[in-house]
C-alpha cells in the first residue's frame, strides 16, 4: 500500500512539475492572495490584542496589502523562480523587496495623515510574511526533492565540524548522492554539540560511532590541512574501517542546489604527499616564453606535455611540438588547440634524432626556447635495449644542442633525471652525458645561446611511475610487486615540476645545472602501503592472512639503485627561487667529448655490451654498473614491517 501511495504521489509531483509555467504562476499568486490576509490578521492581533478591533478596518484594506504585497513578489521576481531550486539569494531579494513595499505603505499612510490605521502592524506584518514566504516555498521545495529524487546512498560523515563542514552538510542534503549522519572533529569543545543539523562526536569515538550508524566512508572537509596532518587522518580512519574522500571545493547551495561532480573525489596520493604550494614567480615563469616562439621535444610525454601546458598560458607567439609518438603527438595538440585555440600550435612528427627534420624546423621559423624532455626514461627497458637508449637520448642532445647554437636559439634547456648523478644503470648514464653536452655547447667561446640543465626525480602520476603501475594491481587484486623493502625515490608533482624547469631556464647564466628541492624520498613499500589503505583495503601479511592485498618483492632490476641523488661533488649555489639550486659541475672539452661521443656511437654499431660499457665508463667515470639482486637474497626486517605505514610516512618532509 505504501508503495503505491509513494507512487501516485511521485507521479502526482511529476504532473506537477510538467505544468506550464503560466499555471504555475497562478496557482501561486492565488495560493498567497488566500494566505496574506491572514498575514495582515495575525499582524493586527499581536499589535491591538482584540480580534474585533483586529478586523475593523474592513476586508478591503487586508485585500489592498496584500495586492501589494504580491506586487512586491513579482518584482523580486519570486513567481518566476523554480521551487525545487530556490536559493537565499532569491529569499533575501524578496525580503528586501517587501521591506521597500511595506516602506511605502507606510510613507502613504504617513502622507494621508491616517491615525486609525496602526502603521506598527507594518513591520510586524513584514515579519510574518517573509515567515511565511521561506517556510512555504522551502517545504515544497523539500516535499519535491525528497519525492522525485532516488533514495541516497549509504550513511557517509563528514571530518571536521567548522564552516566549511557545516556548509557541505547543508549542500549534501540537496544531493542525493549522499546522506550525511554526523561530524567528527578533533575538538573536545564540540563533543556532543549540534551544527547544521548534525552530531558532533570527537574523534576518539570514530570506531565505536562508525559501527553504531553504519558509516562507509568520511569526507575530509578541512581545506587548509597539511599533507602531514592529513595523512594521519588517513591512517586513523583506514584503521577504522572506512572509504576515505576528501573536498576539493565547495560548491555554495545557491549554485542550482546540487553538489558539483567535482567537489568531493577520492583522496589521491599526492593530497599525501604534496607540498605546500609556491605560485610561480612571474617574471621568471614568462621571462622564456610570453611572446616567443618556443619548441618542446618529446611533447607528447608525461613531463613534456605538461609543459605544454604551463606554456601555453603564457601566451607564446608559437608553440612547436616534436614527438616520435604520433598518438601522443595528436593527443597533446588536440588538447591544447581545444583549451587555447588563440594560440599558434605547430606539431611535427619525428625523431628528436633526425638532424634535418630539427635545423628544418628551426631554420622555418625563428625558435626562441627549447625544452629538450624528449629521451627513453624507464630504466629496465633502456637497460635490456641500451643501443638504442644511448642513441636517442644521448644523439638527440647534440642535435638539439648543435641546432640550437647554429640558428641562434636564445635559451635550450635539457630535461635530465635524478638518475644521472653517479649512474649505475645505461639511462643515467646517457642523461649524464646530455648534460655533458649541453656544458660542452655552454662552454663554447663563439655561443650567443644559453644552455642549461634541471635536473629532478620521479613526478606523480606519470606514464613510467609506480604508482599507475600499483593502481593496475590493486584493482586486478594484487599482489603489488616492489623490487625492494628499502628502495626509495623523490617525487614531485607534476606540475610543479613543470613550473620549476620553465622559471629554472629563466635563471640560466650558461652552463647551469639547476637542481629541484624534491623534498625527502619515500619508501615504494610505505607508498605501496598507502596505496592500499586509499583504496580502503587491508595488506595481506602472515601475520594478517584475511588482507586483501599482499606485497611481493622481486629483486632489483638490472641497473636499479636503492636510493637515488640529486646532487654529485660540485659545488652547490642558491639560486633566485626557493625551491631549485644551481650547480657547477666538471665538465669535458667540447673537442674531447665529441671525439668520445663519435666513439661510443661506434660501440654501439658492434652491439657489443662489454665495450659499450667501457665507453660509457670513459665518458662518465662515475659511471658503476650494477647487477640485480636476487629475491632470495633480499632480507625484510620484521621490526620495519610492522611500523604503521603512515606515521613512518609523517616525518617526512615534502
Amino acid at each position: 500500500m505504501t508503495g503505491i501511495s509513494t507512487s501516485a504521489m511521485r507521479q502526482f509531483c511529476a504532473d506537477i512539475i510538467s505544468m506550464h509555467r503560466g499555471t504555475k504562476i497562478t496557482i501561486m499568486v492565488i495560493a498567497d492572495l488566500l494566505a496574506l490576509p491572514f498575514c495582515i490578521l495575525i499582524a493586527m492581533l499581536l499589535r491591538v490584542g482584540d480580534f474585533s478591533l483586529a478586523t475593523h478596518y474592513g476586508p478591503a484594506s487586508y485585500l489592498l496589502v496584500a495586492v501589494v504585497t504580491i506586487a512586491a513578489f513579482s518584482m523580486s521576481d519570486l513567481y518566476r523562480a523554480v521551487i525545487r531550486f530556490i536559493d537565499q539569494r532569491m529569499l533575501a531579494v524578496t525580503g528586501f523587496t517587501l521591506a521597500i513595499a511595506a516602506i511605502c505603505v507606510y510613507i502613504v499612510l504617513f502622507a494621508l495623515n491616517d491615525e486609525k490605521f496602526p502603521r506598527s502592524v507594518l513591520a510586524i506584518y513584514w515579519f510574518i510574511v517573509f515567515s511565511y514566504v521561506v517556510a512555504s516555498r522551502i517545504m515544497v521545495r523539500n516535499f519535491l526533492r525528497k519525492l522525485m529524487s532516488p533514495p541516497a546512498r549509504d550513511a557517509v560523515a563528514i571530518y571536521g565540524a567548522g564552516e566549511t563542514g557545516a556548509s557541505l552538510a547543508l549542500t549534501m542534503r540537496t544531493s542525493n548522492e549522499y546522506r550525511p549522519v554526523c561530524f567528527f572533529d578533533e575538538k573536545h569543545v564540540l563533543n556532543e554539540r549540534t551544527i547544521a543539523g548534525l552530531r558532533v562526536f570527537h574523534t576518539d569515538r570514530l570506531v565505536e560511532m562508525v559501527n553504531a550508524m553504519c558509516i562507509r566512508s568520511i569526507v575530509i572537509a578541512l581545506p587548509s590541512v597539511s599533507p602531514a596532518r592529513l595523512r594521519d587522518i588517513v591512517q586513523r580512519l583506514a584503521d577504522a574501517g572506512v572509504t576515505t574522500k576528501i573536498l576539493s571545493r565547495l560548491v555554495d547551495l545557491a549554485d542550482h542546489g546540487r553538489q558539483h561532480p567535482e567537489a568531493i573525489r577520492a583522496l589521491k596520493f599526492e593530497d599525501l604527499l604534496g607540498r605546500p604550494p609556491v605560485p610561480p614567480r612571474v617574471d621568471l615563469f614568462s621571462r622564456c616564453v610570453r611572446g616567443k616562439t618556443v619548441l618542446v621535444t618529446g611533447a607528447g610525454g608525461s613531463i613534456g606535455s605538461e609543459l605544454c601546458r604551463q606554456i601555453v598560458t603564457l601566451a607564446p607567439s608559437r608553440l612547436h611540438l616534436l614527438d616520435h609518438s604520433e598518438f601522443a603527438l595528436y593527443t597533446v595538440r588536440q588538447e591544447l588547440e581545444s583549451r587555447f585555440p588563440g594560440i599558434a600550435i605547430e606539431a611535427h612528427l619525428g625523431s628528436v634524432c633526425n638532424a634535418s627534420l630539427v635545423e628544418r624546423i628551426l631554420r622555418r621559423d625563428h625558435i626562441h626556447t627549447i625544452y629538450h624532455a624528449a629521451a627513453y626514461k624507464h630504466v629496465p627497458l633502456v637497460e635490456a635495449n641500451i643501443v638504442e637508449g644511448l642513441r636517442n637520448n644521448v644523439l638527440g642532445a647534440q642535435v638539439i644542442a648543435t641546432a640550437a647554437e647554429r640558428f641562434k636559439v636564445d635559451t635550450c634547456v635539457l630535461i635530465s633525471s635524478d638518475k644521472a648523478v653517479r649512474p649505475t644503470n645505461i639511462m643515467g648514464a646517457s642523461k649524464r652525458i646530455a648534460e655533458m653536452i649541453f656544458q660542452a655547447a655552454a662552454a663554447r667561446f663563439a655561443t650567443r645561446t644559453t644552455f642549461c640543465m634541471v635536473r629532478f626525480g620521479n613526478v606523480l602520476g606519470s606514464s613510467g611511475s609506480v604508482i599507475p603501475l600499483f593502481q593496475r594491481q590493486i584493482a586486478q587484486g594484487g599482489p603489488l610487486t616492489i623490487t625492494h623493502p628499502d628502495v626509495s625515490r623523490y617525487f614531485m608533482l607534476i606540475t610543479e615540476a613543470a613550473q620549476l624547469v620553465i622559471q629554472a631556464g629563466a635563471m640560466a647564466e650558461g652552463g647551469d645545472v639547476f637542481v629541484l628541492d624534491m623534498g625527502d624520498p619515500v619508501r615504494i613499500a610505505d607508498l605501496a602501503r598507502t596505496m592500499i589503505v586509499m583504496s580502503g583495503l587491508k595488506e595481506k601479511t602472515s601475520a594478517h592472512p584475511e588482507g586483501d592485498i599482499a606485497i611481493k618483492y622481486v629483486g632489483l632490476f638490472p641497473g636499479e639503485k636503492l636510493n637515488e641523488e640529486l646532487l654529485t661533488d660540485g659545488e652547490v649555489f642558491p639560486s633566485e627561487h626557493t625551491r631549485i639550486m644551481r650547480m657547477k659541475e666538471h665538465a669535458l672539452r667540447p673537442a674531447i667529448l665529441e671525439t668520445y661521443i663519435t666513439c661510443l656511437m661506434m660501440a654501439c654499431d658492434t652491439n657489443d655490451r662489454t665495450m659499450i660499457e667501457s665507453m660509457v665508463k670513459a665518458i662518465v667515470p662515475e659511471y658503476t654498473p650494477q647487477r640485480p639482486m636476487e629475491p632470495k637474497q633480499i632480507l625484510i626486517s620484521s621490526e620495519l614491517s610492522k611500523q604503521p605505514l603512515l606515521k613512518r610516512l609523517a616525518a617526512f618532509r615534502i
